[in-house]
């Protein structure tokens, strides 16, 4: 008699653990899919990696193609702080930026405090660019226009993180 008490016991145990364990998992991926889904579309927070570009004219895409073989460029964007590095094997140079950014609608202001040599040199003629962008769950372009409102040309990331 006290061996069956002691496997009953023990199964209503494990089965009370195992039930815990599945209702919390259950909660923990609904809480996080419902918070993941509130951040990938309103904000920037996150890694993401640079997948292509477009170009246009009159406002109108006109070309886009995918990064050269070899090519990476990632942002990291945190509550209020932005950084950026790329990496080409063709070319020597380092390129990276570190800063703020504001988040306004579709408006996204950088405002670069340092970055790489070929940086540095950008940063001491202008530390601030502004695009306009489209977020979506899993990736945005920041679109650079010019100094009439007209879009120049698009860089377009995929979330990684």
């Amino acid at each position: 008699m006290k061996t069956i008490t002691a496997i009953l016991s023990i199964s209503l145990l494990l089965h009370s653990c195992d039930s815990a364990s599945k209702n919390s998992t259950i909660s923990n991926k609904a809480e996080n899919n419902d918070q993941s889904v509130k951040n990938n579309i309103t904000s920037l927070k996150g890694a993401w990696e640079l997948v292509g570009y477009y170009n246009y004219a009159d406002n109108v895409v006109t070309d886009s193609f995918s990064t050269s073989e070899g090519y990476r460029q990632v942002k990291m964007y945190t509550a209020s702080k932005v950084m950026w590095s790329k990496s080409f094997p063709l070319d020597s140079s380092e390129w990276f930026g570190y800063g703020s950014y504001k988040l306004d609608g579709n408006e996204l202001v950088e405002i670069l405090d340092y970055g790489s040599e070929m940086m540095r040199r950008i940063i001491q003629e202008k530390k601030e660019f502004t695009y306009e962008t489209v977020i979506t769950e899993n990736g945005f372009s920041q679109i650079e226009m010019d100094d009439d409102g007209n879009k120049i040309y698009a860089e377009n990331y995929k979330r990684i993180e």
